[in-house]
């Protein structure tokens, strides 16, 4: 394949775009750096003005009008699982390569929801809040108003038995804590995987003292979570969400942490980013919320600039990469 220029809109380590400039130009604008995304009509100006050939973004749009704009691009990799900010069939149909970078930020992920846990087990928001307004007079107060409880023993329940869940689930059983998993795309509830039994998800619902989600947004698991599920789990136990918003059904949610049907919740995913100003969740005492910053760490970036480069020279070499998303576009087009 002829590669002679590469637009670089993702955070990337810099070891990684040496071993990229090594082999073609590549330019480098960060939305980190920028904070802003590139306009999807100043995105394909840039793409025709400047030659690239390959294009590789993370939070960035990539429209059918992009493709069709752009006869040269032959390479699109995007640093993250997701691929629904591009237009994958418009891809194919021009014989651009999409690849992606699975499981890039599983291990970020899981600890975020571990520390999601810890932060509802032991009230952590609750106790800095307590301490840093001036709560805090008396010296046997916080002990006698904070007390929380200890992970050990406790049973998790993972929704999505992926790479995610898969590592959520070493660490918590490390911990000491049950793990029980429910899969809508595992058809044997008697499965297990590295000793941890799938089950039901009306199982899990009822079993777990703490339920943490990291299935995938699709038809099958949109509103997944409803009313019968949250009336299933116990009034003590926690649900904790970094995967996709829209799993759990808005209005059974928020009725279940209303009514106090379950002891509380611990979000990273929202309906909108940023999270609308009149959420009916900012209201709410028993939920802990981050701003979508599960992947967020150094590693991640580190981990998907070393796949996204590994599967960029591949294909430059004339290799078919490792993570193509539509390999029927491979060999649409030569040269």
């Amino acid at each position: 394949m002829i590669m002679n220029r590469c637009l670089v809109l993702a955070p990337f380590d810099a070891a990684q775009l040496e071993r990229l400039r090594a082999e073609m130009e590549v330019g480098y604008d960060s939305w980190l750096d920028t904070r802003e995304l590139a306009d999807p009509d100043d995105l394909a100006d840039r793409i025709n003005d400047n030659g690239i050939s390959a294009l590789v973004i993370e939070a960035d749009f990539v429209f059918r009008e992009t493709f069709e704009a752009c006869p040269g691009l032959r390479f699109v990799g995007i640093c993250r699982a997701a691929t629904n900010h591009v237009d994958v069939e418009a891809a194919t149909e021009h014989g651009v390569a999409v690849v992606n970078t699975p499981g890039r930020n599983a291990r970020a992920v899981a600890e975020h929801a571990l520390a999601l846990m810890f932060s509802l087990a032991r009230r952590i928001p609750q106790a800095n809040e307590y301490v840093a307004t001036g709560g805090w007079q008396n010296p046997t107060s916080g002990y006698a108003d904070l007390r929380g409880l200890e992970l050990e023993s406790r049973t998790v329940g993972i929704v999505g038995a992926g790479e995610v869940g898969r590592t959520l689930a070493a660490i918590c059983a490390a911990l000491g804590m049950n793990a029980i998993a429910y899969d809508p795309y595992v058809c044997e509830p008697s499965d297990a995987f590295d000793g941890v039994a799938m089950t039901d998800l009306p199982t899990l619902a009822s079993e777990s003292d703490f339920i943490s989600v990291h299935a995938p947004y699709t038809r099958e698991t949109a509103g997944m979570l409803g009313d019968e599920f949250f009336a299933l789990m116990k009034p003590t136990a926690y649900l904790i969400n970094c995967s996709d918003y829209d799993i759990a059904d808005e209005s059974a949610l928020l009725d279940a942490l209303r009514r106090r049907r379950i002891a509380g919740a611990a979000l990273d995913v929202f309906r909108t980013n940023p999270i609308a100003p009149d959420s009916p969740l900012l209201g709410l005492d028993n939920v802990v919320m981050t701003p979508h910053i599960g992947g967020a760490t150094d590693e991640t970036i580190r981990r998907h600039s070393r796949m996204m480069a590994d599967d960029l020279l591949r294909f430059a070499r004339g290799e078919r990469p490792t993570n193509m998303v539509n390999p029927e576009a491979w060999g649409r087009r030569d040269g």
